[in-house]
């Protein structure tokens, strides 16, 4: 498809240039750009087709960078770079070196902040209208948020503020009746009862109108027609939870229909009051496969345009995870599975057809998702929390507060632990360690291999007592050594018996075989002190790793707080003499790119490891 009018955007002055009968097909290039992208790259598909039209719709009238948009998540960007100069570079998105998945203000002057996890828009979006209007700076700014996002505990937080704002100030509710699962509350539902009146915004408009226009009859008559106005609107039309707190509501309105987006675009623009503007959109829009499957078209991986079908379907952690904790379900009562919006993601579908009561997808929310699971715990089940490690990082002061100092006995099953790719800064799954590391009598499993999570999952649940997690990848196993039978659950040495040994765990002992194998070959021998089991580390690895000369650990993870820190302190106390060397990610973000580069980036890959021993 050539993209005749597309190509001719470089910046939103040229969105505003067109004529209002090619506004459509500027959306139909879009659509066939986006979809030719990701199905390349990978990337987010659904979030960014649902917001073609309202996108350009806000770029007609608004004027960015001046006026700030703030992306929630920021995984619906993608149309919002094209329109802002980026179109050229678009084909590099989620690349090594290219542009960011997500808003980032390093790349643009028009992304406003920066973002990666839900429900931030609103408190990010609000603190910039507060510094305009204490600069003098009249300029509108938008936050941009999903019906998802409003599951997220923070939004609520921002909107309790919100309504104090006294002008130029607009919320954008993308109400797509999905995040990345399904929805499900109270708000959801709420919603949809709104949604199911679309008289709402006519009629409000009409009865104000009306209203304004009876005369005055001095200050007793207009006291009681303001609070009869009150009654009649609320008789009328009621009152939302948004106008309660303070903001003019407005919609719902149908967000892809141009002309409506602009013409409630620019009331929500005069408003004198802080507002809020319900358009409702359909995630995967103008994609039949995502339009029918959204949830699995929300983050992708390569595929084909014409079958839909994904490029690559091996086998993975996630899958694995999820089929054990079915079986080992059916024979337990107990078990029951919780995720923060994440159902597909994190391998939880079955579990969820199969056991429908035990199974609880609390939303964008993993602070209330690790409480409600020491609740769990506390009286007698066996609660599951599988959310990704990323994620996780939200739910820090839960898990010390509400989980470990109460010995609740829960497990955390991190996914997507360790360098994730292409999604980068905001999504790498390198804190978690530091995190578990740093709260007491805490155990924490980091297998290698899909039968290692099996038995890591089994013995989190029966052999532990309070708080556990298993962490382990993004996508498949690696490398075998020769004669493997079974992971083993602690610790295990692999290989001769010298004066040098690697310390690793998780994806990295994969890494580690072939530096192995590759130092052989140059005629030096070394042993892999391999560690499934790494909080507490078993004394007896730390005894029989103490009398080599040479250690070097390699983890993938942060340096601060890692468990070769932990090592290192355990090794001292037993007077431990020897030369001991750590490579770990040091005090900076990973940016994206593919595992395997971001891995020789920081010196742990397998030629990494080997070139570090010599």
């Amino acid at each position: 498809m050539s993209y005749e009018i597309l190509e001719t955007i470089k910046s939103p002055a040229d969105v505003k240039a067109l004529k209002e009968e090619q506004l459509e097909q500027l959306c139909s290039e879009i659509r066939e750009k986006l979809i030719d992208i990701v199905s390349v790259n990978g990337g987010h598909l659904s979030s960014n087709l649902g917001v073609v039209e309202l996108t350009v719709a806000m770029h007609r009238v608004f004027d960015c960078p001046s006026d700030s948009i703030v992306f929630d998540v920021g995984h619906q960007s993608y149309t919002h770079k094209m329109l802002t100069g980026r179109y050229k570079e678009i084909g590099t998105i989620r690349c090594e070196g290219g542009l960011s998945g997500f808003p980032k203000r390093s790349e643009s002057s028009c992304d406003a902040f920066n973002a990666g996890h839900a429900s931030t828009s609103i408190s990010a979006a609000l603190g910039i209208a507060k510094a305009k209007q204490l600069t003098g700076d009249p300029s509108y700014t938008i936050a941009v948020i999903g019906d998802g996002s409003l599951t997220g505990g923070m939004a609520y937080e921002g909107l309790n503020n919100a309504g104090q704002h006294k002008k130029n100030f607009i919320i954008i509710l993308n109400d797509n009746r999905m995040s990345i699962s399904k929805n499900v509350g109270a708000m959801a539902r709420y919603l949809g009862s709104i949604r199911m009146q679309p008289w709402y915004l006519r009629l409000k408009s009409g009865t104000e109108r009306v209203l304004s226009r009876i005369p005055l009859l001095g200050r007793p008559i207009s006291s009681v027609l303001k609070r009869s106005k009150s009654k009649v609107k609320h008789v009328l039309y009621r009152h939302t939870i948004f106008d309660k707190l303070g903001l003019s509501y407005y919609g719902p309105v149908d967000g892809h229909n141009m002309q409506e987006l602009i013409t409630a675009l620019n009331a929500v623009k005069r408003s004198k009051d802080p507002a809020l503007l319900h358009i409702v959109t359909k995630k995967g829009k103008g994609y039949k496969y995502a339009e029918d499957d959204s949830a699995s078209y929300h983050g992708v991986g390569a595929f084909d345009i014409d079958t839909g079908e994904p490029i690559s379907s091996k086998e993975n952690f996630s899958a694995v995870f999820g089929h054990k904790l079915c079986e080992l379900a059916a024979n337990d009562e107990r078990i029951c599975a919780v995720t923060a919006a994440m159902r597909t993601g994190t391998g939880l579908v079955d579990f969820s057809k199969l056991y429908k009561d035990r199974f609880f997808d609390v939303g964008i929310a993993e602070e209330h998702a690790v409480t409600f699971a020491s609740g769990l715990a506390l009286n007698g089940l066996l609660p599951v929390f599988a959310v990704y490690s990323t994620f996780l990082q939200r739910g820090y002061d839960q898990m010390i507060h509400d989980a470990s100092m109460q010995n609740a006995h829960l497990v955390l099953a991190i996914d997507r632990a360790g360098v994730v790719g292409e999604d980068g800064e905001t999504h790498q799954g390198l804190f978690d360690v530091s995190m578990l590391n740093s709260i007491p009598d805490v155990t924490v499993y980091s297998p290698c291999y899909f039968d290692g999570v099996e038995n890591a999952l089994t013995a989190a649940l029966y052999d532990t007592k309070g708080l556990a997690a298993v962490r382990y990848p993004r996508g498949g196993e690696g490398e075998k050594p020769d004669g493997y039978t079974r992971e083993n659950i602690n610790f295990e040495f692999i290989g001769d018996r010298g004066d040098t040994l690697i310390v690793t765990y998780g994806r990295l002992f994969s890494e580690a075989l072939k530096a192995q194998r590759l130092l052989r070959e140059q005629g030096r021998d070394v042993c892999i002190l391999k560690l499934c089991r790494i909080k507490p580390i078993d004394p007896k690895a730390v005894d029989e790793a103490k009398a080599y000369r040479n250690i070097f650990f390699f983890e993938e993870g942060m340096r601060s707080g890692s468990v070769a820190d932990m090592l290192r302190d355990q090794f001292e106390e037993n007077g431990f003499d020897g030369h001991y060397h750590v490579r770990a990610v040091d005090n900076i973000y990973v940016q994206h790119a593919a595992v395997q580069s971001s891995l020789k980036a920081l010196g742990l890959d397998a030629q990494s490891m080997a070139a570090a021993i010599g």
